[in-house]
């Protein structure tokens, strides 16, 4: 059985949320950029946070780099990986090294404030349709991606971090955005496999986890990726051979709301063999979601296998935040980084 990750409302821990902290199946919490003003901030809601909850939570965040940057001040600017891309086909040498920087000093910087993982790299394609993944995405060739985000999760995993490859099985082709409508992908199984796939299949050995799309690939599944067995375990774990942990996305996105309530959504999700169930900016779906787990603990076989695959997403070494911007290896990646920015 999988467990729920869900966000704050604030830059500290209301009396609520440290009462939520203590639930037995919250899993972990999802920060956005309203939990963030500065280091030394984000550094005591993380204590507070250590403090409060029953169990070791996995603290998570969306740090991309370019528009999907949850934490700025204080932190290196991280360029969007379309930037990457692009400098890739001018010289792709250079490019494949500016990845694995990239990854490093955002793993880095956020394993110093005691964040654990943040949910990249992006594995989607820019097919120039989906505005919402548009230079999120490396390029719009799949084997470019592959390079590029190969060095990107080797950086990640050389800082202690684990990696999480999004949006399975390839978010790129629909022009929906999924935070607000249905999206439905029309491509047979062997298109996306030609296409989309290419980077989960070629980058799946070296993923420590993968966060499904909330899209309908109706020639495959009428189900949502998340909530379907087809994708997750027929495809994902028989086919290529994935052992990971397996997120959904946020389960308040309006892509899904025709599935039913929220406990329709949280077990069709396990069903599907998810082990982290987001639920963002919606705090009552998420408490009845924690209470919904809570009555079906003893119903699930899976329970123990989904605990440890999320177990192993917490990071094999900490950071202190002085001493690293103290090295020579950040001085060099911070001036790296900042020449492609200004481009």
């Amino acid at each position: 059985m999988g467990s729920i990750f869900l966000d704050l409302t604030g830059v500290e821990l209301s009396p609520e949320e440290r009462e939520i902290l203590k639930h037995p199946q919250l899993g972990g919490i999802i920060f956005f950029s309203r939990n963030y003003e500065s280091p030394k901030q984000l550094n005591e809601l993380v204590l507070q946070i250590r403090k409060f909850s029953a169990q070791r939570l996995l603290l998570t965040v969306d740090q991309e780099g370019g528009r999907v940057q949850r934490f700025l001040d204080g932190f290196t600017p991280l360029p969007s990986l379309g930037k990457i891309g692009e400098f890739y086909e001018q010289q792709p040498n250079e490019a494949v090294t500016l990845a694995k920087i990239h990854g490093w000093i955002m793993a880095s910087e956020l394993l110093a404030l005691g964040i654990d993982l943040s949910f990249a790299p992006i594995l989607d394609l820019d097919n120039n349709l989906n505005q919402v993944i548009g230079k999120r995405s490396f390029h719009s060739n799949p084997n470019i991606i592959v390079k590029l985000a190969h060095a990107t999760i080797q950086g990640i995993k050389k800082a202690g971090m684990s990696t999480v490859g999004k949006h399975f099985p390839g978010h790129g082709f629909v022009t929906a955005d999924t935070h607000t409508h249905l999206a439905t992908d029309i491509r047979t199984y062997e298109e996306i496999k030609k296409n989309d796939l290419i980077p989960f299949t070629e980058l799946s050995p070296v993923l420590d986890a993968i966060m499904a799309a909330h899209i309908v690939y109706n020639k495959v599944d009428l189900e949502p990726c998340g909530f379907s067995s087809i994708w997750l375990q027929t495809i994902l774990r028989e086919k290529l051979n994935f052992s990971g942990a397996i997120f959904t996305d946020d389960l308040s996105m309006k892509a899904v709301a025709n599935k039913g309530n929220i406990f329709s959504r949280v077990e069709l999700a396990l069903r599907a063999g998810c082990d982290g169930l987001l639920i963002c900016n919606n705090r009552k779906e998420a408490i009845f979601a924690l209470e919904y787990l809570e009555s079906k603990k003893n119903e699930s076989p899976n329970m123990l296998h989904s605990d440890k695959r999320l177990q192993k997403l917490f990071p094999r070494r900490t950071l202190d935040a002085s001493t690293l911007r103290q090295t020579t290896a950040w001085q060099d990646a911070v001036n790296l980084l900042s020449k492609l920015n200004d481009n």
